[in-house]
């Protein structure tokens, strides 16, 4: 009740004296200035993507494991997600953010610590501590001792009372960014799944590729052989067989390269999940397993939620805004309170003499920023920028996301189209290797003919290949730029 009073007491002389009472006033009219509703001219996001007709479900909220069915690609996913680093970096900076709304919500509560501590003090005896010891009985008959001892056992507090909301807002603006953590992991494990499944068509197009070649050269060894026999019975010459031989060289050197291309697919791959290169585990035919006739892309608005970079973009805007108001509050004054409860004594003996040595302190004080306003200003105009800049930020995010689908449902339509007429491209060009082969067998078509025939038929079987490739790669990339991947 004692300590009741005093802080009753303390209180009361703060507000009634007039010089806190005017540096209130100064620091406040200040502040009327302060603007923290900030706005920018906002962008609606279209009602439907452009040329296509819109559902109301989206592949976006298939589940990864569902959405591809290769099992060899989810182990691949699977152990992504467990090993890799980018990932787990994501995730400590969760942690972090979690810690700093820890300190923010510790702000708000009384800081409570134990002292115990214990000293010698000596004062000059021509000054008014010492002349006063001297005469001073410490107890009855001992003067104070010169070197007066000093030992002390209790707590000690100090509280500031969030009048303004700036500690408030603190702890806002670091839920805020606590969540944004989390959605920008989400996006993280988006981007793997969506990196693992690329790479993995794209070694899958690698090896198709290979067989092709390998395919290749077996048929021009045979052509090259039939030519030796010819020019044995002087139907060709020397020449025909060396450009034979050098095309057959020719194929095998792009043999070599694709054998490249494949060690360093599987090494990227094995980048990605975090371990050291090895054989990445597959079935080559995959590739050509039938794509979905119809991607179902939802209305652009359900972006805002399936998408987890847009929905960490939103709350870097509300941790932004909270940021703005403690930079405001912090021009308002700061109200402390400081108090001390314990034992205090010369003599270890007397040390928990109550009420003797009983001591105790309260103390309130109000801090009014006056001289440094400077700073203030430039740290509210750096949380000022910093918000225009979060919400410019979440608009540029949200239209990178739409623009990204309808790129991805271009392609699509395009791909597909490309796919058919490449298909009877190759066709044509097969039955014109066959054709040139019996051509030349009875003297009607040269080796030219013959060799033109194979390398236009070997390039579109390889274009063949990439535009599949290309298909599954732009199935992947929209499920990506839907919002799907991270559940």
């Amino acid at each position: 009740m004692r300590l009741l009073k005093l802080f009753n007491i303390l209180i009361m002389q703060l507000v009634i004296s007039p010089l806190p009472l005017a540096c209130l006033l100064i620091t406040m009219s200040g502040c009327a200035s302060l603007n923290t509703d900030l706005s920018i001219p906002k962008k609606e996001i279209p009602s439907s993507f452009q040329n296509q007709q819109s559902s109301a479900t989206s592949i976006a909220s298939i589940n990864w494991r569902d959405y591809f069915a290769d099992t060899h690609l989810l182990t691949l996913i699977d152990t992504a997600i467990k090993n890799n680093m980018d990932l787990q970096m994501a995730l400590q900076r969760i942690e972090v953010s979690r810690s700093s709304v820890k300190l923010a919500n510790g702000a708000l509560l009384p800081q409570v610590s134990l002292n115990v501590g214990g000293g010698v003090r000596k004062f000059g005896l021509y000054t008014m501590d010492g002349a006063g010891n001297a005469t001073t009985d410490i107890t009855p008959g001992q003067t104070v001792p010169v070197n007066l001892p000093d030992m002390y056992l209790g707590l000690q507090s100090s509280w500031e009372i969030d009048v303004w909301g700036k500690l408030r807002s603190q702890r806002k603006s670091a839920l805020s960014t606590y969540l944004a953590s989390i959605e920008g992991t989400s996006f993280v494990i988006s981007t793997l799944v969506a990196d693992i499944a690329i790479n993995y068509n794209e070694l899958l197009t690698l090896d198709n590729e290979l067989e092709m070649v390998r395919q290749t050269i077996q048929k021009q060894q045979e052509a090259l052989e039939v030519i030796k026999v010819q020019k044995e019975a002087g139907r060709a010459n020397e020449l025909a067989v060396q450009q034979f031989k050098a095309e057959v060289l020719s194929t095998q050197v792009l043999e070599k390269n694709v054998q490249q291309q494949i060690i360093e697919s599987e090494n990227k791959i094995n980048f990605l999940l975090g371990r050291y290169p090895q054989s990445i585990e597959r079935t080559r035919d995959s590739i050509f397993k039938e794509l979905p006739q119809q991607i179902s892309t939802g209305f652009p608005s359900q972006l805002l939620a399936n998408r987890p970079d847009i929905r960490e973009a939103e709350h870097q805007i509300e941790a932004s805004q909270f940021d703005l108001k403690a930079a405001k509050a912090a021009f308002y004054p700061n109200f402390n309170i400081t108090a001390s409860f314990g034992f205090q004594a010369f003599n270890p003996e007397f040390l928990f003499s109550s009420p003797a040595s009983i001591a105790y302190s309260v103390m309130g004080t109000l801090v009014a920023p006056i001289i440094n306003m400077n700073a203030l200003k430039a740290h509210f105009t750096t949380a000022k920028a910093n918000q225009l800049t979060a919400m410019f930020n979440y608009q540029k995010t949200v239209l990178n996301a739409y623009v990204e689908v309808a790129n991805q449902l271009t392609l699509i339509q395009s791909l597909h189209q490309v796919n058919a007429l490449k298909k009877q491209q190759n066709e044509i060009l097969q039955q014109s290797v066959m054709t040139a082969n019996e051509l030349y067998k009875y003297g009607r078509a040269s080796y030219l003919e013959v060799l033109i025939a194979q390398q236009s038929a070997l390039q579109s079987n390889i274009e063949l290949i990439n535009v599949t490739k290309q298909q599954r790669l732009s199935t992947i990339k929209i499920y990506k730029a839907l919002g799907g991947g991270w559940r």
